[in-house]
């Protein structure tokens, strides 16, 4: 049956995330313990909610937005996931992303399961009043379904920890008793973590550090590009910097900007600080969006949306490392080509996993009600970062498999075997 399904999922559109996070599944239990009836489980979510959402325009009017939230796999704890603002948002991009989310939670061994909402918007097109609007009728909205215990909500695409404020405190007008392990991804103010924001992108780092040390090089003199200028690719591309790469060429939604001797990356964030993009840079000269995937050079940070390495693309690839800040960014037939080429690749599911980790020890902090520095978080994190990286490169040797199938097996096999103490399968 697996086999059957794994053809299926193989004829279906390359670019589908819902179908290339299935496809993982099944080609990853392959080097797991797992059984038929673990993979069952794992292909569908538990749970889906589509919900509208009113809300008051400025100008009077009402418009009723619509939104998601999916709840994968509570096998090893509450849901935990981001909600992302985003024109392109779709309940099955919901149902992928929440699926990843159950396999990164696994692999770093958190007690948490794969959560993921999204409402279909352009968050750039409303007022901060009506982004606050929108923020807290979506908990209004979601309320029986979330909580510290059940699902817990964090930022992504086209959301912050401004929004987490806002939501936590419509939750706790609704509960009635305030409550910050509802939400992760929070100001300082209400419980937030130091380091909370950087934690994707310091853990993308760690990550790539360690890829390189099994590559036989260091990051000092490594030639680095990062598609992707936001929350998680500029935070990548700093330290990345910092750590004595030459960050060579960014990009965001508007453009890029390349320069072979390295960016000035603290000055490019000032720059995009006032401008809103990281076009008209003086510190590099303007490429083509596209042509940054391109570029020769040794690390490759695919920090944006899902499916930016494609089967078009893939062959052409230069660099010798990708390392995935995104969620999905590479899709199966891209995988494969990429495998073939001998370019190694760190997924997603490890590489972007500091964001969650540093959610996990937030909320911890919040439900023991006692406080980390950053400099402790940051500790942490590289420690967490350095096992799990160790722990999967340590199985692809021994499986004699790329990095994908090896950490889907780790992770797998942690689902499983929690499926079968819980009585879910036999």
């Amino acid at each position: 049956m697996v086999l059957a399904q794994s053809e299926q999922a193989g004829a279906e559109t390359a670019a589908d995330p819902l179908s290339a996070a299935r496809r993982q599944i099944i080609d990853g239990a392959r080097f797991s313990s797992a059984s038929d009836e673990v993979v069952q489980l794992l292909l569908q979510p538990a749970r889906v909610y589509e919900v509208a959402i009113p809300v008051r325009r400025d100008d009077g009017s009402l418009e009723v937005f619509t939104g998601y939230r999916a709840q994968h796999c509570d096998v090893l704890g509450p849901a935990k996931g981001g909600i992302r603002f985003h024109p392109a948002v779709n309940v099955d991009e919901v149902k992928a992303l929440a699926m990843w989310m159950t396999i990164k939670c696994a692999l770093t061994d958190l007690p948490y399961g794969g959560g993921k909402g999204g409402v279909v918007c352009d968050p750039g097109s409303l007022s901060p009043g009506e982004l606050e609007r929108l923020s807290r009728g979506y908990v209004r909205a979601l309320a029986p379904h979330i909580g510290p215990d059940r699902d817990i909500p964090a930022p992504d695409v086209g959301t912050s920890a401004q929004v987490m404020a806002w939501m936590v405190d419509e939750y706790a007008q609704i509960t009635g008793s305030f409550e910050p392990a509802a939400f992760t991804g929070k100001p300082l103010e209400l419980g937030g973590i130091p380091g909370r924001a950087e934690a994707t992108g310091l853990g993308i780092f760690f990550a790539g550090r360690e890829a390189l040390h099994d590559l036989g090089r260091s990051v000092p003199g490594t030639t680095v590009a990062v598609q992707g200028f936001g929350k998680v690719g500029s935070y990548a591309a700093r330290y990345f910097a910092q750590g004595g790469a030459r960050v060579v060429a960014v990009s965001d939604v508007f453009g890029a900007v390349y320069n072979p001797d390295g960016l000035d990356i603290e000055q490019l964030r000032l720059h995009v600080d006032r401008t809103g993009t990281v076009k008209g840079f003086a510190g590099g000269r303007e490429i083509e969006r596209d042509q940054l995937l391109l570029l020769p050079v040794d690390v490759l940070v695919p920090a944006a949306l899902e499916g930016q390495i494609h089967a078009g693309n893939a062959g052409a690839i230069q660099a010798r490392l990708v390392v995935e800040g995104a969620n999905g960014p590479t899709t199966v037939e891209a995988d494969e080509i990429l495998a073939a080429r001998g370019i190694t690749v760190v997924p997603d599911i490890l590489a972007n996993a500091g964001g969650v980790i540093v959610s996990y020890f937030e909320w911890a902090m919040n439900r023991s009600r006692l406080s980390w520095t950053a400099e402790e978080v940051q500790r942490r994190l590289e420690a967490k970062m350095k096992t799990v990286y160790a722990e999967v490169a340590g199985r692809a040797r021994r499986i004699n498999q790329p990095l994908r199938p090896a950490a889907y097996g780790v992770a797998i096999d942690r689902l499983a075997g929690a499926m079968r103490a819980r009585g879910w399968v036999k």
